[in-house]
């Protein structure tokens, strides 16, 4: 038996462009500040909590953190709503592969909390009954890079690191992955592949990749 752990922004959703944008948004009407969208990029992965906070660190803005993140997703909801397909190539498919073999099991590991990580599966017409557990990150202490999502994950598929392989698009999520002793297919959705390098593998898609990849990784 093996485990196939999805993150979800900039994995099975192409979301991460509009979390930014809702997050400048939240700057500019709450704190009258202007932030630039790649302001966020450093702290994709980490939370909501760190990744507010991190940028208002950035521009000198003390914030009211969970009312920030409360307008941040009212934005998010918002840009979602407008019809943005948001749906990445090659990831149904590949979760209907690894569905209907009987040899692995399919979990979600994401630190968006569950509210936000929801809507985006939704709008990425991602079907959460095809998974065996999802772990959001409002059930767990630890945000990426530390490895306890992904400790969860694994908990809850009843497997152990070396039977299981992650995909993640974020620095910090490789590093979580790679803590937790996982195998790790990195795709470039979010960061170049200059900088996912810490991945067993990086592509440019999904599209294409099977179960054999991935069982590669694993054995490798």
């Amino acid at each position: 038996m093996r485990g196939l752990i999805f993150d979800v922004d900039g994995v099975l959703g192409d979301s991460e462009g509009l979390a930014k944008q809702a997050s400048v948004r939240v700057f500019a009407e709450m704190y009258g500040t202007i932030v630039d969208p790649d302001d966020f990029t450093e702290f994709i992965g980490t939370g909501p909590h760190r990744y507010m906070q991190g940028v208002a660190e950035k521009h000198g803005v003390s914030i009211d953190l969970d009312a920030a993140i409360e307008a941040r997703h009212r934005h998010f909801v918002a840009l979602l709503d407008s019809g943005v397909d948001i749906r990445f190539p090659g990831t149904h498919a590949l979760i209907a592969e690894a569905r209907a073999d009987a040899g692995w099991k399919l979990a979600i590991a994401t630190s968006s909390p569950r509210a936000k990580a929801l809507v985006t599966l939704e709008a990425a017409r991602v079907d959460t009954s095809a998974f065996d557990a999802i772990i959001f990150g409002d059930m767990v202490t630890h945000k990426k890079p530390h490895p306890e999502i992904y400790l969860a994950a694994m908990a809850a598929i009843g497997l152990g690191p070396e039977a299981c392989v992650v995909i993640e698009d974020a620095i910090t999520g490789i590093q979580a992955a790679k803590a937790a002793g996982c195998a790790c297919l990195a795709v470039t959705n979010s960061f170049g592949g200059a900088q996912l390098t810490q991945a067993d593998r990086v592509v440019d898609s999904l599209e294409g990749i099977t179960l054999a990849d991935l069982g590669e990784l694993i054995n490798g």
